[in-house]
C-alpha cells in the first residue's frame, strides 16, 4: 500500500479514536456504536477514564462508587443521560458536571450525599429532571440550585432534609414537580416556593410539619397536587389555601393529628365552599383529639363539634342575661324603695306643723 494512504488511515484512525468511536470500557457493555454504555452492576469503584465521547446515555447504577471528582465526565459534551443510582456517593466535588452542558436527566438516588457543591446547578443549564432521592441531606442552599433554569422535576425525596433556604428553588421557573415527602421538615415558612409559577404537583407527605406560615403557597399560580398527608398537623388555616390562586387545586390532608373542634370544622367547610379547592381524602381524615373521638372519622363527626360549643354559648348567654336582668330589677326596687322613703321623710314636718 502507498505510503500516503496508510499515512491517511493512520490519521483518519486517530480522528475517530478522539471523536469518541474508541473502545468500550473494560466491564462495560456498549451499543448503538458506543452511544449507549451500560456500566450497571459492574462493581465498580470509580468512573472508567475510557468513556467513549460519543456517549449520549451512561449507566453506573448499582456499583460501589463513592465520589464523583473533579471533570469526572471531561469532554463528554454529547451526554444526555447520566445514571449514577445506588451506589455510596458521599462527595460530588467542584466541577464534576462542568463539562455536561448538554445534559437532561441525571439521577443520583440512593446515594450517601450529605451536601451539594455551591457549583452543582452550574454547568446544568440545560437539565429537565434531576432525581436527588434516598440521599442524607439535611438542608438545601439556593446556591446550589440557582443554574436549574430548564429544571421540570426535582425529586428529593427520602433525605434528611429539616429546612431549606429561604428562596432556594427561586431560579426554577420551569419547575412543575417537586417531591419533597419522606423528609424531616417541621415549619412550612414563607419564601420556600417564592417564584415557582409553573409549579403543578407539590409533594410534602410524610414529614414532621407542625406548622404553615399564612403566604407560604402565596405564589403558587398553576398549582393543581398539594399533598400533606402523613405529618403533624393539628389545626389549619383557611386562608393559607386561599392564597393558591389557581384554577383548581386538589389538597390531601388526612394522615395528621388533628384537633377535631368546633374551629376545625369551621375551617375545613370554608376551604369545602372555595370552588377551586378539593379536599380529596376528606373521608379518611381522623381525629386524634379529644380523646373521646380518637380514631374517629371527622366526616362522621363534624356535624356535632360546634353543637356543644353551641350550647355553652348559649348557657353562657342566658346565663349572663338572666344576671343582667335580675341586677336591673334589683337596681330598680332598690331605686324605688329609697324614692319611697325619701317621700316619706320629706312629709313628715310637714304633717307636724299641721297639728
Amino acid at each position: 500500500m502507498h505510503p500516503v494512504v496508510i499515512s491517511c488511515l493512520g490519521i483518519l484512525v486517530s480522528f475517530l479514536q478522539i471523536d469518541g468511536f474508541k473502545a468500550c470500557p473494560r466491564r462495560c457493555s456498549c451499543y448503538d456504536s458506543s452511544h449507549l454504555v451500560d456500566c450497571k452492576g459492574r462493581s465498580l469503584s470509580h468512573i472508567p477514564g475510557d468513556i467513549p465521547h460519543s456517549t449520549w446515555m451512561l449507566d453506573f447504577g448499582t456499583n460501589g462508587l463513592r465520589e464523583v471528582p473533579s471533570s469526572a465526565f471531561s469532554g463528554h459534551w454529547g451526554l444526555r443521560i447520566l445514571l449514577l443510582p445506588h451506589n455510596r456517593i458521599e462527595s460530588i466535588h467542584q466541577g464534576a458536571f462542568e463539562s455536561l452542558s448538554f445534559l437532561e436527566m441525571l439521577d443520583l438516588n440512593a446515594n450517601h450525599i450529605q451536601h451539594l457543591p455551591g457549583d452543582f446547578s452550574d454547568s446544568l443549564q440545560r437539565l429537565l429532571e434531576l432525581r436527588l432521592s434516598n440521599n442524607w441531606l439535611e438542608y438545601i442552599h439556593y446556591n446550589s440550585m440557582r443554574s436549574f433554569e430548564n429544571l421540570e422535576k426535582l425529586d428529593l425525596s427520602g433525605n434528611r432534609i429539616r429546612s431549606m433556604e429561604t428562596g432556594v428553588f427561586r431560579g426554577l421557573y420551569k419547575l412543575s414537580h417537586l417531591l419533597l415527602k419522606n423528609n424531616r421538615l417541621h415549619v412550612i415558612e414563607d419564601g420556600f416556593f417564592f417564584m415557582l409559577q409553573s409549579l403543578e404537583a407539590l409533594h410534602l407527605e410524610n414529614n414532621n410539619i407542625t406548622s404553615i406560615e399564612g403566604e407560604a403557597f402565596a405564589s403558587l399560580r398553576s398549582l393543581s397536587l398539594l399533598c400533606l398527608n402523613g405529618n403533624h398537623l393539628k389545626h389549619i388555616e383557611f386562608k393559607t389555601f386561599l392564597n393558591i390562586q389557581t384554577q383548581g387545586t386538589h389538597l390531601q390532608l388526612a394522615d395528621n393529628r388533628w384537633v377535631c373542634d368546633c374551629d376545625l370544622q369551621r375551617e375545613f367547610g370554608k376551604i369545602s365552599s372555595i370552588r377551586h379547592l378539593r379536599v380529596d381524602d376528606y373521608g379518611n381524615i381522623s381525629c386524634s383529639e379529644p380523646g373521646q373521638l380518637r380514631g374517629d372519622l371527622l366526616v362522621d363527626v363534624d356535624s356535632q363539634l360546634c353543637i356543644a360549643e353551641t350550647a355553652t354559648v348559649l348557657v353562657i348567654t342566658g346565663t349572663v342575661l338572666v344576671t343582667v336582668i335580675a341586677a336591673i330589677v334589683m337596681a330598680e326596687r332598690n331605686r324605688k324603695k329609697n324614692s319611697n322613703k325619701t317621700w316619706n321623710d320629706s312629709e313628715g314636718p310637714l304633717d307636724s306643723q299641721d297639728k
